[in-house]
């Protein structure tokens, strides 16, 4: 527990949380029902302890805590390493102005053709590299178990 789980957190504290649930949720650690009830705990959370009640039955490492405030968050990133978030969020945006611009509804069809086109082939780099870090953490460990 923290030693201050009075202290109150911000809105970057609540979205980190989401994450991390989010994470638990795709690696089959919780039940929708779980992910739901506790997504909204977290919306909804005050403070350091409210997040922390939420992760207290979950694995515990540094990467699946809240983050602090004034600590810097591995998953935080910049907007260098967001541009594909970024462009992906203000597509639909663009659509609807092109579709009132040019009075079409084909416009609407950008909006998953920029997805595809900017994150194809993006989590097979993910995998091959799991799988590079597998492997290497095999060979040295000194071999299979």
């Amino acid at each position: 527990m923290s030693d201050t789980p009075e202290v109150r957190i911000g809105t970057a504290e609540r979205e980190q949380a989401l994450q991390l649930l989010g994470e638990h949720f795709g690696a089959g650690r919780l039940t929708l029902v779980e992910f739901e009830e506790r997504s909204g705990k977290a919306s909804a959370a005050t403070t350091r302890g409210d997040l922390e009640a939420l992760f207290a039955d979950l694995p515990a490492t540094a990467a699946n805590s809240p983050a602090r405030s004034g600590e810097r968050s591995p998953a935080k990133r910049g907007l260098p390493d967001r541009w594909r978030d970024v462009v992906v969020g203000v597509t639909p945006a663009v659509a609807l102005v092109l579709f009132f611009v040019f009075d079409s509804w084909l416009w609407f069809l950008l909006i998953p053709v920029v997805s595809v086109v900017l994150y194809a082939g993006l989590d097979q780099d993910h995998r091959s590299r799991d799988r590079k870090r597998d492997g290497n953490r095999k060979h040295t460990d000194g071999g299979d178990a």
